[in-house]
């Protein structure tokens, strides 16, 4: 895909198509990079490296490897926003549960195979141990966007803290279930679709 994080996330935005695919190419290679090094290991020279760029091409981009990070995390958010999309076209009007698992299956696949996902995801772990509340706030507000219209509700205020209350119920129990297991645990995950599906009846039927 060829999302760009929003431009407020980097020094300069790119304008032509070969800055925009360079700087994929560099967020490519920071996911990569923190797959096989971790946070604490990354460093923008071994990211210039790996992406086959000037070091100063980096440092257009970004001041700092937080700030790379960042970038890779809305990234994230972008192209997760677009596969849900994708899905819920698929789909077709089927109510609320079908979408609910949709979200939560492109969250898990993109949790077992985007490069770098483990370790950013929409940036809610970046310093690794740290937990601020902003990306869950953007992950809120994207899904209320994104859902609203498919189920036919208002994109209100009360919508909006509905899914704040489900992403941050999700996000705990999906870092518990990879916690437990490589790829997953399958109960804890079952268990989440049921504390999800038990709330969201509660407010959406």
């Amino acid at each position: 895909m060829s999302s760009v994080p929003h431009a407020t996330s980097l020094r300069r935005a790119p304008v032509q198509r070969r800055s925009a695919e360079r700087l994929a190419r560099i967020l490519d290679a920071c996911a990569e990079l923190l797959d096989e090094v971790g946070y604490d290991g990354l460093s923008t020279r071994a990211v210039a490296q790996r992406a086959g760029v000037p070091i100063g091409s980096v440092y257009r981009f970004f001041g700092n490897k937080r700030q790379m990070a960042d970038a890779l995390a809305q990234r994230n958010l972008e192209r997760f926003s677009e596969r849900v999309t994708e899905r819920l076209g698929h789909i077709g009007d089927r109510g609320w549960r079908h979408a609910m698992n949709a979200v939560i299956d492109e969250y898990l696949d993109m949790k077992r195979t985007a490069p770098g996902f483990s370790l950013v995801d929409f940036g809610n772990q970046i310093p690794v141990g740290t937990r601020w509340a902003e990306p869950n706030h953007r992950v809120a507000d994207r899904l209320t966007g994104l859902l609203s219209g498919h189920l036919g509700r208002e994109a209100d205020e009360d919508l909006r803290r509905t899914f704040l209350i489900a992403v941050e119920t999700a996000d705990a129990l999906v870092h518990l279930a990879f916690r437990v297991a490589p790829e997953g645990d399958g109960k804890v995950i079952a268990e989440l679709r049921e504390m999800l599906g038990a709330y969201l009846a509660r407010v959406l039927d």
